[in-house]
């Protein structure tokens, strides 16, 4: 998840870790926190892959202002995705399987770069997903149907709250899904009706 965002942040621009661990906190928002530790092992791997390369600018040029105390010259490090990292990238979004959606926090970053994936891709990943908290919603009837007796009524309401959580994710997908429907039907529409160019006649012999 973490190398994924990386390479989409960098396919946008280069960047400097300190930048970059900004940008990646408010991509994947509060599903998970970014620290230093996590960072430049992941921009190691990356490196070491081909897919980043680094640039070291002027030494004496000024840290950003907010750079937090004792940032040495690691701050000062520019990463640029390369042309085997935009490969890398596009790859990672072409893919709509169960690793696209299975794991919330994982199509969380997915989301956050839909910008970059086909719109057929999109709508299997959003298809995905809601399957996925569909199938998440129905377990957590059954067990809150089989223990109802059985639980105090603050247990009680902690799963109900789990429920409606996950139903309101439900159909938050089914909004964004007849969104894309609707979006994809009016490129069609377009299509249609700009038509294609007539053929030219071929030349008088």
């Amino acid at each position: 998840m973490l190398e994924f965002a990386i390479l989409g942040l960098l396919h946008q621009s280069p960047m400097h870790g300190y930048e970059l661990r900004k940008q990646l906190a408010q991509v994947l928002g509060g599903l998970r926190s970014i620290s230093y530790g996590s960072l430049y092992p992941a921009l190691k791997r990356l490196y070491a892959a081909g897919y980043v390369t680094t640039d070291e600018p002027d030494p004496r040029a000024p840290l950003p202002a907010d750079a937090p105390p004792l940032t040495g010259r690691r701050g000062k490090v520019v990463y640029t995705i390369t042309a085997e990292g935009k490969e890398r990238f596009h790859e990672l979004v072409s893919q709509s399987g169960p690793e696209a959606y299975d794991d919330g926090g994982l199509f969380g970053v997915r989301l956050a770069f839909f910008r970059h994936t086909a719109a057929d891709v999109r709508l299997r990943i959003l298809e995905g997903r809601r399957r996925t908290v569909e199938r998440q919603r129905e377990g957590l009837r059954a067990s809150l149907s089989r223990t109802r007796e059985r639980l105090d009524r603050y247990t009680l309401e902690l799963q109900r709250h789990g429920l409606d959580s996950v139903d309101r994710e439900v159909r938050w997908l089914a909004e964004l899904i007849d969104r894309e429907l609707t979006d994809s039907e009016g490129r069609r529409d377009d299509g249609a009706a700009q038509g294609d160019p007539p053929a030219q006649a071929p030349p008088e012999p």
